[in-house]
């Protein structure tokens, strides 16, 4: 059987392994914007990596957190807020008002990306804009790893969850972009709704051990996923189990022997996020498919450095004859 092409854009090769741009570039550029999702592009980085949420008037918007993020979310008057109402209580011209191009620098969150360009007038991206940008001619070898949020406080609405992955594949269908997208997320019950209305989607299948820490500023999955404990190195074989096109673990939880056994199941592994060098080399020895990472350019480097591709030369062609 024809493997889905957004399956196979994220394969790697005995000297391939690929760079999917995590949130655009977040080490350089405001994470979910547009400018970001250009970016990496425009550098060789055609897979991208994102978060979808519901404005509470019902538009599929690119941001992380369910709440306004504080340390970067400007309200009008430029000033970063101090109070984070949800993203699903407020309309998309709400969610305007507010500009995401910069980060506070005294935040904690803020420190983590000391490289982030600091720009004014950037807004909270919807969907259908990034697919729009993806269907343009220049950008035919762009794919998605669209991460569908799930919301705690939802957790037992079905009927909240299944007009959630209904309005994002009918963005998806209207847009001519199924074929290149992957449906993600930590939340397996809701990668079970997306098989069930869209069963010739592939799934990619997001997990964190419980043992680990959550990255600062940022909300965690742990409420919304399976229960990992002493289940390391099982974890392959639950994603193959359920369906899984790709196992997307965590950077700190990536073994020789679970990577193996992925592999031998036929499952893709992309790992998240590798931004280190040492993890970056760790991740090129173990020979993964792909790295999830917020500088796509210091993935190439190492990449580079060991004469090892991540585009094919179809996808290096195309990028080198896009327009300036």
């Amino acid at each position: 059987m024809t493997q889905h092409p957004a399956v196979e854009a994220f394969r790697g090769g005995p000297d391939v392994i690929r760079v999917v741009g995590h949130r655009g570039a977040r080490g350089l550029l405001p994470e979910n914007s547009i400018i970001g999702f250009e970016f990496a592009l425009k550098a060789g980085a055609p897979l991208l990596e994102f978060d979808v949420i519901l404005s509470a008037d019902g538009v599929p918007v690119i941001t992380h957190n369910h709440r306004l993020h504080a340390p970067t979310f400007r309200a009008p008057d430029g000033r970063y807020i101090t109070t984070e109402p949800k993203v699903a209580e407020m309309t998309w011209a709400e969610l305007q008002r507010y500009d995401i191009g910069s980060t506070d620098g005294t935040s904690a969150y803020g420190q983590r990306f000391p490289e982030q360009a600091q720009l004014d007038g950037i807004r909270v991206p919807r969907l259908r804009d990034l697919l729009r940008l993806i269907a343009q001619p220049d950008n035919s070898q762009a794919y998605l790893m669209l991460e569908i949020k799930s919301d705690p406080d939802f957790a037992k609405d079905q009927a909240y969850r299944a007009h959630l992955v209904e309005t994002v594949l009918a963005e998806l269908r209207e847009t001519g972009t199924t074929r290149r997208a992957l449906l993600h997320s930590f939340d397996w019950g809701l990668l079970a709704e997306c098989r069930r209305l869209a069963p010739e989607m592939p799934t990619s299948f997001l997990t964190q051990l419980p043992s680990n820490a959550d990255d600062v500023g940022e909300d965690s999955a742990k409420a919304i996923s399976p229960d990992f404990t002493g289940k390391a190195e099982q974890i392959p074989e639950m994603v193959a189990q359920h369906g899984g096109a790709l196992w997307c673990p965590y950077v700190d939880d990536v073994t020789p022997s679970n990577v193996a056994l992925a592999k031998e199941l036929g499952l893709i592994v992309a790992v998240w996020t590798v931004n280190d060098i040492a993890d970056i080399d760790r991740m090129i020895a173990l020979q993964i498919d792909a790295i999830v990472t917020d500088y796509p350019g210091r993935v190439q480097r190492r990449l580079a450095d060991q004469g090892i591709r991540w585009l094919g030369f179809d996808d290096h062609m195309a990028v080198a004859t896009q327009p300036a």
